[in-house]
């Protein structure tokens, strides 16, 4: 099943993402924007972690095609079914068409599939200090910043905050009905 909303859809990944999905998480620029890390990876690392990642029930990740282009990745990880919670974190390309609100439209699209088709009850993530641009995404589609965790990452020989945030299922119906969304 595809997941739509607004411009985007979300869709599986496919073996024709992995190059330039490998171009993305190579992308230095990219690096400094991310909470985790990774060593350069190889086109052969890249098919092995998409054949580990396909048959993975607790992490989900979902190409996010834009004009019928492939322009990121949305993602659903660490999925505690007991608890009904899951990592959630997004990463557009570099040649990701800016200003077209393909970022909020993902968000929008992961949060409405994870809180009314898998009955999850909270969605967190993490976001650098600087990383301004997210947190603003994030702010806007409802989520709330839950505290900080005080030079926890290390990116260019400094050590920097991470701010985690988190939106729950309640949260997120108040605000789509503030908003009128569907």
């Amino acid at each position: 099943m595809n997941i739509y909303y607004g411009k985007v859809k979300l869709r599986a990944l496919e073996p024709e993402d992995m190059e330039p999905l490998r171009a993305t998480v190579n992308d230095p620029e990219m690096e400094k924007m991310v909470v985790g890390w990774s060593f350069p990876i190889s086109k052969q690392q890249q098919a092995d972690w998409y054949a580990r990642s396909m048959n993975n029930q607790n992490s989900h990740r979902f190409a996010i095609e834009f004009e019928g282009k492939f322009v990121g990745i949305s993602t659903l990880t660490d999925i505690d079914w007991k608890n009904r919670s899951a990592f959630h974190g997004v990463k557009l390309t570099q040649d990701a068409p800016k200003g077209q609100g393909i970022g909020f439209d993902a968000v929008v699209a992961v949060m409405k599939y994870a809180f009314e088709e898998l009955q999850l009850n909270r969605l967190y993530g993490g976001i650098l200090e600087y990383n301004v641009p997210s947190q603003k995404l994030y702010a806007k589609c409802g989520w709330v910043e839950e505290g900080r965790y005080r030079q926890c990452v290390f990116k260019e020989n400094a050590y920097y905050d991470e701010i985690p945030v988190a939106i729950l299922r309640s949260e997120y119906f108040e605000w789509k009905k503030l908003k009128g969304i569907q």
